[in-house]
């Protein structure tokens, strides 16, 4: 396996390569062939790599791509979830590198989609490839790898209800998450979820003169800022009611026991260039950052931005707006709380529109489980030294569908790491990451396959 592994990891990267130059925005219908380019390039190298079955799954909007290699009926089944599709690369011109031409600075991969989630799910393949042509699989394994996970899965829901047979499994193996360093391995144990909704307010029924309207009508940003700043108070807990009311408080020993990861505060405001922290009283950054619920403003808009000026109260104001969740909250109950909330609080001289987009449920995965056992002995075998269990303060809403509808219990088995800027301009991963995680899984496998007999 070892020689094989590096016998062929010039060849894996640039493969990597070639999926990272297809700008496969799921948001963005400008990009809906490139997508669908993306999801063919993984078919291809699922066959490649030694599977069966390799096809394209059609939805009503992005294809599902699957494949399997049934060895042994008897021996456990293990189905790899991840997504093809990436987040939008603007703004383009914070990017260092173009963001689809992936270049190599400092032993890492930059380009959109380089950890989030294409070099983190095309790992799996590589891996799955190795043992198909070494040692064999020592487990069932299906893959299968969606091209909406940015957009909120939603056609993935029912393709999952509509083939429970088609991809029934002992556990679903995902990566999708982050280590704590290249040093220090760890194991997400818990996600959180997601409410994501777009407000409008609007006021008059144009766009006025602000010399000869303003002061005397209502300005839609001036209103939108206030009405965002008062849904946190001075401690940074948010305001809404019976928004923590079924939020699942950690014990004094649980807190304890998460405190135990690794965390350099100093090291953390230099890393993002700020002064100071901030958040909710009473907590660590870690503990805000997984086991509590947020509100956070993601973008804001209206009214003139153009070059120089042009003095206009707008008639309209918008933001977009996520709230994650921790376990017992649920995007449903959240979504309406936010609704209901954000229209009580508007002034007369407005109208507000509340338009949600898309939520997951919170995921917490048991670390007494054998599954949890065979990740963590994999981690060990690459590494050393055991991982440490963690909480992931982002979102795999599939996570809580997949245990719904299939019965199994999802494993966060992640390589990337806080620094990869998911979402941002420069996104990276780390050519260390990329290799290990190749080289992890196959354990995570033969772990798995001895434990289960």
């Amino acid at each position: 396996m070892t020689t094989y592994l590096e016998a062929n990891k010039q060849r894996f990267l640039d493969e990597l390569f070639d999926l990272l130059r297809i700008p496969s925005v799921s948001a963005d219908s400008a990009f809906k062939a490139d997508v669908r380019r993306a999801a063919e390039f993984v078919r291809d190298k699922l066959t490649a790599a030694g599977l069966d079955k390799a096809t394209l799954y059609e939805t009503p909007g992005h294809p599902i791509v699957y494949a399997e290699k049934i060895v042994d009926p008897a021996k456990p089944t293990v189905l790899v979830y991840g997504h093809y599709d990436v987040q939008p690369a603007d703004p383009y011109e914070l990017w260092e590198s173009p963001p689809f031409e992936p270049t190599i600075r400092n032993e890492r991969v930059y380009a959109r989609g380089a950890c989030d989630d294409k070099g983190q799910f095309y790992m799996h393949i590589k891996a799955i490839e190795a043992m198909v042509a070494t040692s064999g699989l020592p487990c069932n394994v299906k893959v299968m790898i969606e091209g909406e996970e940015e957009v909120g899965s939603d056609h993935l829901g029912m393709f999952v209800t509509q083939n429970r047979e088609l991809l029934k499994a002992d556990v679903i193996l995902i990566s999708d998450t982050s280590i704590i360093s290249n040093e220090t391995p760890s194991l997400e144990m818990g996600l959180r979820g997601l409410s994501y909704v777009e407000v409008q307010v609007t006021g008059a029924n144009r766009d006025l003169h602000s010399g000869v309207y303003g002061g005397a009508v209502a300005n839609p940003i001036n209103v939108l800022a206030q009405m965002i700043a008062s849904l946190h108070d001075e401690s940074g807990r948010i305001t809404m009611p019976g928004f923590y009311d079924n939020v699942v408080e950690l014990s004094d020993a649980e807190r304890a026991e998460l405190a135990k990861a690794p965390f350099d505060l100093e090291e953390y405001k230099r890393d993002l260039g700020i002064k100071e922290v901030m958040g909710e009283a009473g907590y660590s950054t870690n503990e805000r950052t997984s086991i509590r619920p947020t509100l956070d403003v993601n973008g804001i808009w209206g009214g003139y931005i153009g070059e120089g000026a042009k003095t206009v109260l707008p008639s309209k104001a918008s933001a977009k707006i996520s709230m994650r969740l921790v376990p017992n909250q649920t995007p449903d109950e959240i979504t309406d709380l936010f609704t209901n909330h954000f229209r009580s609080i508007a002034p007369p001289g407005v109208t507000v529109t509340v338009t949600p987009h898309h939520g997951g449920m919170p995921y917490v995965t048991p670390v007494d489980s054998v599954e949890f056992e065979a990740a963590s002995k994999a981690f060990e075998d690459a590494w050393g030294k055991k991982p440490i269990p963690t909480r992931g303060g982002g979102s795999i809403p599939i996570t809580a569908l997949f245990e719904k509808e299939l019965g199994v219990k999802s494993i966060l088995m992640g390589f990337g790491l806080d620094a990869d800027a998911l979402h941002s301009p420069n996104e990276s991963y780390g050519l260390f990451n990329f290799y290990k995680g190749i080289e992890t899984i196959p354990y995570f496998y033969t772990h798995y396959a001895a434990l289960k007999q």
